[in-house]
């Protein structure tokens, strides 16, 4: 006879996030609009904060001498043991959604804020057409689109769920809570409407056809296999029975680059600077850290148990990916001329050198020690890259255009407008000095340790090619970054330019992000082997 047993206790991370999620919601129905803000501000951080304590719990409670145990957490028990795997509870999913509550918390600081102008980073109604009296209206009344925090709470959610499923159709319900609320959530920009809406449907609409191509991946791979578990794909294939390995390799490949329109990765880049310059600058630090963290991880799960079996027939086509992406990143990111672009394409080049580790994770016989620095190679990369992105779109909201008059407007986004930033905030320009240390991949820095680990990892899986390459972009890339470096400390201020006040909360996110960004690149030990122990 066979049971569906499910694990509540495991579920408890998901649950808080997904819970108050759908508790924000009631909120907008039920609480006064005046007190909607504190209460959604108080409630989404309390909650990402209980999340975040319950998945180091969960990890104390499945920890062992052996790394972490594989636990189903939805799953069909029949005598033959467990079959029909939805969710599971391991090192991938641990630490993943650690990274992402931790850059969600982050972010959240920065999407609860508000500056000196009284104005946050949403439109005070999404829904009203730009420049419209009925827009006008409601920025007169001080309304705030308080909504923002629940569609990011579903984001979240989806986001941890992205890193347990264990099944295509669940990893696809997951894509989808972590990608429509970031749809919504790019159009929602309170200054330059319409290019927030432009970059909303962009994203939309290439979203759209990348769920169309995995899905049908998926569909390709239960035809081969008749199964959509990972671990009963393996199974199959390595014995070959009944597989159609043709189907197999074209769903894989589908699959693949389903994910890989997530992380940002080339030939499927078009939507990133777009959406990164055209989304609420919060927004695009939130995407920017929380979705790349997301997908790498279902990413690594995919290559392990799918991608595997396709090893020879997916080399070609992950190394032009891989190359075309560093390339991409890095020539097009020369040429930027808006700060926010120039991190997008920052943003491509990074996936190219953690899809060099990803990359490794095929190699079926790969020793046991290899196979546990590679994990732990991209999770610290993404541990570090995500809360140095967090910090630098941070500092990017508060340094604003300023009219002849002296009213404060949008971001200055433009990067001749940060000349001078050290001697007009000297804290500003220090901190993004130390994000930009760490894109760059200098030592001290949380951003050295990750590419060291990645390149290293793909050395020993020999990948020495693309290394070589990786390291020669990484010298490259740095260009554009002390680039703006060099505007920052070594010219005049520029006049129109005015570095605004805020509430705090994104002073504490930008602090957090700072000590972080140091203690990874000064302490990196105890994090490298918190994560190697876990997949021993």
């Amino acid at each position: 006879m066979n049971t569906t047993v499910i694990q509540w206790v495991a579920v408890v991370p998901l649950l808080i996030v997904l819970g108050t999620a759908v508790l924000s919601t009631l909120f907008e129905a039920f609480v006064p609009r005046g007190a909607r803000r504190p209460v959604q501000i108080v409630t989404t951080l309390l909650a990402l904060a209980a999340a975040l304590v319950a998945v180091v719990w969960r990890w104390t409670e499945l920890h062992t001498d052996k790394g972490l145990a594989t636990n189903p957490l939805s799953a069909v028990q029949s005598a033959h043991g467990f079959t029909g795997i939805s969710l599971v509870e391991d090192g991938f999913s641990l630490i993943g959604q650690g990274i992402i509550l931790i850059s969600s918390l982050l972010a959240f600081l920065v999407i609860a804020d508000r500056t000196q102008t009284r104005e946050g980073a949403f439109a005070a109604s999404a829904a009203t057409r730009p420049g419209s009296a009925e827009e006008r209206e409601s920025a007169n009344a001080g309304r705030e689109q308080t909504e923002v925090f629940p569609l990011a709470l579903f984001a979240v959610g989806g986001m941890m769920a992205f890193t347990s499923s264990f099944d295509f159709l669940t990893l696809f319900i997951a894509l989808e809570v972590l990608s429509l609320p970031l749809y919504v959530l790019s159009a929602t920009a309170r200054r330059r409407r319409l290019l927030s809406q432009e970059a909303a449907m962009k994203y939309f609409l290439l979203g759209a056809f990348s769920s169309a191509i995995f899905l049908m991946g998926a569909a390709f791979i239960y035809g081969a296999t008749g199964t959509l578990v990972f671990n009963e794909v393996l199974q199959l294939s390595i014995q070959g029975q009944n597989v159609q390995t043709s189907v197999l390799v074209m769903g894989v490949a589908m699959v693949v680059i389903g994910l890989l329109f997530k992380v940002g990765a080339a030939p499927f880049h078009s939507w990133t600077p777009d959406v990164y310059q055209g989304a609420p600058t919060p927004i695009t630090g939130f995407m920017a850290a929380g979705t790349k963290a997301a997908a790498f991880v279902a990413l690594l799960r995919v290559m392990l148990y799918v991608a595997a079996t396709s090893a020879a027939a997916l080399n070609v086509f992950m190394w032009i990916v891989i190359i075309a992406t560093i390339v991409v990143g890095t020539v097009l990111g020369l040429v930027q001329t808006d700060i926010k672009r120039l991190l997008a394409y920052s943003s491509i080049a990074h996936a190219g050198f953690i899809l060099i580790a990803v990359n490794a994770i095929r190699t079926m016989d790969m020793d046991p020690k290899q196979y546990s620095q590679t994990m732990s190679s991209v999770l610290f990369y993404l541990l570090a890259y995500g809360v140095a992105t967090v910090g630098a779109f941070a500092i990017v909201t508060l340094v604003r255009d300023r009219d002849v008059e002296g009213k404060i407007l949008g971001e200055a986004t433009k990067l001749e407008k940060w000349a001078g930033l050290g001697k007009r905030s000297p804290f500003l320009a220090s901190a993004m000095l130390v994000f930009l240390l760490s894109f760059a991949g200098i030592p001290l820095t949380g951003g050295f340790i990750g590419k060291f680990e990645v390149f290293r990892s793909g050395i020993a899986a020999g990948e020495t090619i693309l290394v070589v390459i990786a390291v020669l972009a990484s010298a490259a890339t740095a260009f554009f970054y002390f680039r703006l470096v060099q505007l920052m400390f070594f010219t005049e201020p520029a006049e129109d330019v005015e570095v605004v006040q805020s509430e705090g909360m994104t002073v504490v996110a930008i602090v957090v992000a700072l000590v972080l960004t140091i203690a990874l690149g000064l302490l990196p030990g105890s994090v490298l082997d918190l994560m190697q122990g876990s997949f021993a």
